[in-house]
């Protein structure tokens, strides 16, 4: 499951993460994997509002493919993974899980694609050879 390419998250399940029949809300899913996007870009040494500041680029999702399979509860510890699966001259593909630390369990996966724009046009753009330099390790 884990590799020196696979970057993880912890997320807590609040009360306020949850429906009205006491289980994650579905959407909340793609928030936790949003989060994990943009924590594995700070360990990587890059923060977003410096990159739209310094670089005029901004990442955007250009699609979700996601699968729920078990529910998370309140007060559940979880593991958000992002593990980079196909890389492009604009574009990053992520797979991404949410597994429940007490047991391993796999709740939800994902896969993300982000793409780089720039911020005046909002057109796509390459990216920062800094981060593709990152991502290449």
């Amino acid at each position: 499951m884990s590799d020196a390419k696979t970057f993880q998250w912890p997320v807590r399940i609040y009360y306020e993460d949850t429906d009205s029949g006491g289980v994650v809300y579905y959407a909340n899913y793609l928030k936790y994997m949003e989060r994990a996007r943009t924590e594995w870009l700070r360990a990587a040494g890059f923060e977003q509002d410096e990159l739209i500041e310094q670089k005029g680029v901004l990442f955007a999702v250009r699609s979700v493919q996601a699968d729920y399979l078990s529910p998370a509860r309140f007060n559940d510890l979880l593991t958000v993974s992002a593990t980079i699966i196909e890389q492009g001259r604009a574009s990053l593909t992520f797979k991404q899980e949410v597994r429940r630390e007490a047991d391993n369990r796999l709740l939800c996966t994902g896969k993300i694609k982000i793409v780089s724009l720039k911020t005046e046009t909002m057109k796509p753009c390459a990216i920062p050879q800094a981060i593709t330099n990152a991502v290449r390790g």
